[in-house]
């Protein structure tokens, strides 16, 4: 079967598509776009589609609208009840479902030839249940747990993949909700919500949860697979923070409070589940799956023996699960992701014909992993561009920025590039075979997806990765599946002895991660970045500047 998933109806419009039960392509329309996000979550944008995103796809594998056999979306109106009954403060709640029903239609206008009575609606907690246990490799039988900010009517499905089956065991009503709560807290410490939930996770590690025994009464479990999770009085706690305004440790305390009691709660669900199921594997999703903090508490502290985590967690996510949940009802047998490296990509002869384009210099160096090494063992700032694009929030070895991990320094420098916040922390990069080394948590890790303690030998060595609390969120790269950056970061070691690179994502703040060579060439132009790798050639800053190389721009 040939289904493309959609996610439109709250926010991270995104596309995906399954031939046969294999993951072809998935995308996310900001990166066609060029707005984070694709869209605010508001109920007036709710008939946005991922027009862009879509057409991408089926152009990818060459299918015209009438090829395909059903369409996934991934939002089913019929289980949504009014706001109002639901105990939300939202007076436009019912556009979103207006807009859903109509959705058939909006998709026929989008892609021409499209029959609309292939479309399906899939309930938007089992399509996010779906992207975990389907797209899992080793999850043929497993438990699955979802938790963001709402569906239909619900926060959160406790559910267990059986073969081609998915069985949903308990789920959450609203207008509880540990998504919708973190959510409060993110507009509370003057961030944008449904967009700068990790600013929080990453503030509480500079705080103390000294206001956990208040939070408890608001946000805590109830035994039966459920919790309560509302009406938590921010105000009473801690004064609010505008946007323009430092934080202050009061600000810390309560991130690291609200921190400490979804943690709690999360394990709670964990161990009912297990309970339930006595599975061993244990696959998360949704957008509090994002929380690579409570990740790691729930691999080191939960019953479960392993955790897989999907890379695009939040509703971009659905889109592909979506696809995979059809296809498994139709007879297909899904297969595990491939990688998270679903985007688009260029051939060397197209990216050498944008950089002619751009009237750019560069040159064509005999390995550009061994160039880059050179350059970051010079203490160089690297934009990497390489191979499809990623799907999901994190850099993972293709739209990435590069640094030296070994000084301190370079996670202000890096901060400074992309023009946010000094707490923030840069990730680091390390071959799969010597993370063990360095690095204690949930191995392999190649989503970026767990906190491991970095081992005290190793925190002097490279401090520019290593958070406050002595943590850094790795990524482990495998030398069969990325033999470029494998060979990357084996040719930095051999210059500096450090088998660990800095990797954060290519793009500035407030922008969505570069995607296509234009999207690469303006961040290079526009930031103090010393090189630009993308595919096999190098564009030196030195170079880009220099009036007098514009007439010889393929050197």
């Amino acid at each position: 079967m040939r289904i493309l998933g959609i996610n439109a109806l709250f926010h991270d419009p995104a596309a995906a598509l399954v031939i046969d039960g294999r993951t072809v392509a998935a995308a996310e329309e900001e990166r066609f776009s060029r707005r984070k996000h694709g869209k605010r979550p508001v109920p007036f944008s709710a008939w946005e589609l991922p027009e862009k995103a879509a057409a991408w796809c089926l152009k990818r594998a060459g299918l015209r609208p009438q090829d395909l056999d059903a369409v996934a979306y991934s939002f089913d109106p019929e289980l949504a009840r009014p706001a109002e009954e639901m105990g939300l403060d939202d007076p436009w709640d019912h556009l979103r479902l207006t807009y859903a029903r109509e959705a058939p239609g909006f998709l026929k206008a989008t892609l021409p030839g499209l029959d609309p009575g292939i479309v399906r609606f899939v309930p938007h907690h089992m399509a996010h249940a779906a992207s975990g246990a389907f797209a899992a490799e080793g999850a043929d039988t497993s438990s699955v747990l979802v938790l963001d900010g709402r569906g239909e009517r619900a926060s959160h499905l406790a559910a267990r993949r059986v073969h081609d089956r998915l069985e949903a065991l308990y789920a959450q009503e609203l207008p509880h909700s540990l998504g919708l709560v973190y959510e409060e807290l993110t507009d509370h410490l003057g961030f944008l919500r449904s967009s700068d939930e990790f600013k929080v996770m990453a503030l509480a590690s500079h705080g103390r949860p000294r206001m956990l025994p208040e939070l408890r009464r608001y946000v805590y479990p109830t035994g039966d697979g459920g919790f309560h999770a509302t009406g938590v009085p921010w105000a009473e706690l801690c004064p609010r923070r505008r946007p323009d305004e430092a934080w202050t440790q009061d600000h810390a305390d309560i991130a690291a409070s609200a921190q400490a009691v979804l943690e709690e709660t999360l394990l709670d669900l964990v161990r009912w589940l297990h309970g339930k199921t006595h599975d061993s594997v244990l696959t998360l999703a949704g957008g509090v799956a994002l929380n690579c903090v409570a990740n790691s508490r729930i691999a080191r502290e939960g019953p479960f023996d392993r955790v897989w985590v999907q890379p695009a967690a939040g509703d971009a996510g659905t889109a592909l699960g979506g696809a995979l949940l059809l296809a498994a009802g139709g007879g297909d047998d899904p297969d595990p992701m491939p990688g998270a490296d679903l985007g688009r990509d260029w051939s060397d002869a197209e990216l050498g014909a944008w950089l002619k384009t751009a009237a750019v210099p560069f040159d064509r160096p005999a390995d550009i992993a061994e160039t880059v090494a050179g350059a970051l063992a010079d203490n160089a700032i690297v934009a990497w561009f390489q191979g499809r694009s990623e799907f999901g929030p994190r850099a993972l070895g293709h739209r990435s920025l590069l640094a030296h991990p070994g000084h301190a320094g370079n996670l202000e420098r890096l901060n400074d590039v992309k023009g946010r916040e000094q707490f923030r922390p840069v990730a680091p990069m390390v071959l799969a075979d010597r993370a063990a080394e360095i690095f204690d948590g949930v191995m392999p890790s190649p989503y970026m997806l767990f906190v491991h303690d970095v081992a005290p030998e190793w925190r002097e060595r490279i401090p520019a990765v290593v958070h406050v609390d002595g943590t850094a969120r790795i990524q482990t790269v495998d030398r069969r599946t990325e033999p470029l950056v494998a060979r990357m970061l084996t040719e930095f070691e051999r210059r500096t002895g450090l088998p660990v690179v800095v990797n954060t994502s290519l793009n500035t703040a407030g922008r969505p991660m570069v995607d296509d060579p234009r999207d690469a060439l303006e961040c290079f132009g526009s930031s103090p970045v010393d090189l630009l790798a993308i595919g096999p050639y190098a564009v030196r800053r030195g170079d880009f500047f220099r009036s007098d190389d514009t007439d010889d721009a393929s050197r």
